[in-house]
């Protein structure tokens, strides 16, 4: 196996395990609440867009309460936007004077999220930004992003990518020696010729190994959602990330490398349409879709990062805080279906998906079927089954309808009598119509995950 690779799986064991986490954009962006990349998307100046800073009093801002809820929700990890695009800092750094502890609230928000999850057992990652639209020698007139971009007035003459690049280094730095123990860090991002060396990359991640050596990674040093980079090849770089990032979708089948060997990865998806809070977005995802979206990624060998964006007082919103709270009990009574879990082996069926954990197949039915559910190609695996719910008996069926197709196994989960057949398969509403989890014990010499 590549170093590179062994090193990589080693770091992410409980990553991969953990299978749900929370994203959290929050900054100076949620007082417009028009989302994470106004002052880009609208070429906001800095004399337009830093007065925000006046206003940032983060006066209901209670990470233990943020923690409380990812935990009733059932997430492992959460990573808190340490410094978004727009170079304003959650945390005390030293070296620029844009920062919350300069705000009105007057605090390191930081090091609050990660002592108060910390707290409640949730692994805490950062995501820091590799662009800064406030430092002099970022690039301004002609970057493909930067709110100056169409302003000639802001010519590059005279910046200093290095320079930049000596102050980027220092805040990673600060993030990784005065905050204790990261499990993530979530650099973002790469685009056109601004990836890969052009950051240091490879410079960059020998200092993150030096100080915070077991530290997962994610692969935007390198790539961006519309490309993973070297991570899916034979041949990652040092810098190609612990994880690939597919962003607000997933991948169809997983994601490979080019030997066809899983890779670690991550959903990255909003609840609403947004990432920062949007006072006008109410367009969210319902707890049913966010657990079936769980299940997916779990299915193809997958994380799901879910992100919530906190308003101008820092409070999570209420449509927000429901919908992880629905979550949260399905995940309360179906949790080892997911945890632990990955790819079974076994193609996608008809009626939803499967997720398995040694020789624990997990059925997730999702949609009702006419008659008996079908184990396709299983005949003679199963030792018994049982609803994860609640641990109810669920018996294999053998009736007389099922025995021309004998290569398969089945199973019911209701049983009435039906045209004078008694115990003959009913068709009912499932008894989750989210996900009724199935746990299956599969016999010793049933055939391994691929």
């Amino acid at each position: 196996m590549n170093k590179v690779v062994e090193a990589r799986t080693k770091r992410t064991e409980w990553y991969r395990d953990a299978r749900f986490g929370m994203f959290i954009h929050w900054g100076l962006y949620a007082i417009p609440a028009c989302g994470e990349w106004l002052r880009g998307s609208a070429e906001l100046t800095a004399e337009q867009y830093e007065p925000y800073m006046d206003e940032f009093t983060a006066e209901n801002y209670d990470p233990k309460e943020w923690a409380r809820l990812a935990k009733k929700a059932g997430m492992k990890y959460a990573v808190l936007t340490a410094k978004h695009h727009d170079g304003f800092c959650l945390f005390d750094s030293k070296l620029t004077d844009f920062k919350s502890t300069n705000a009105p609230c007057g605090r390191d928000l930081v090091r609050e999220f990660l002592d108060a999850f910390r707290a409640e057992g949730i692994r805490v990652g950062l995501y820091f930004s590799v662009i800064d639209w406030r430092h002099p020698d970022f690039p301004h007139y002609g970057d493909m992003f930067h709110p100056m971009r169409n302003n000639p007035e802001c010519s590059n003459e005279n910046r200093d990518f290095d320079r930049y690049l000596e102050f980027m280094f220092g805040q990673i730095r600060e993030l990784l020696t005065n905050y204790g123990k990261l499990d993530i860090m979530w650099f973002d991002f790469s685009y056109g010729d601004m990836k890969c060396e052009k950051w240091k990359a490879s410079e960059l991640i020998e200092m993150v190994r030096q100080v915070q050596p077991d530290v997962v990674i994610d692969n935007r040093l390198e790539g961006s959602a519309e490309d993973a980079g070297s991570i899916r090849t034979l041949d990652p770089t040092p810098y190609s990330g612990d994880f690939a990032s597919p962003e607000q979708m997933i991948p169809p089948d997983g994601l490979r490398d080019a030997g066809g060997n899983p890779i670690p990865w991550e959903s990255c998806v909003t609840l609403n349409d947004h990432w920062g809070y949007a006072a006008n977005d109410h367009h969210y995802k319902s707890a049913k879709m966010v657990i079936r979206m769980l299940v997916d990624c779990v299915s193809k060998d997958g994380n799901l990062i879910l992100n919530v964006g906190p308003n101008a007082k820092g409070e999570i919103p209420e449509e927000s805080a429901e919908i992880l709270e629905e979550v949260g009990r399905w995940m309360k009574k179906n949790g080892r279906s997911i945890y632990g879990c990955g790819y079974a082996g076994i193609p996608k069926p008809e009626w939803g998906r499967f997720t398995r954990n040694g020789n624990r197949l997990y059925a997730h039915v999702m949609e009702e079927q006419a008659g008996a559910i079908c184990l396709p190609g299983m005949a003679g695996m199963v030792e018994k089954m049982r609803r994860v719910s609640d641990n109810t008996v669920v018996p294999e069926s053998f009736f007389w309808n099922l025995k021309e197709y004998s290569e398969n196994a089945f199973f019911a989960l209701h049983f009435s009598s039906v045209s004078g057949n008694p115990g003959m398969i009913s068709s009912y509403p499932l008894p989750d119509e989210t996900d009724t989890v199935v746990e299956i014990f599969l016999k010793e010499d049933a055939q391994k995950p691929e």
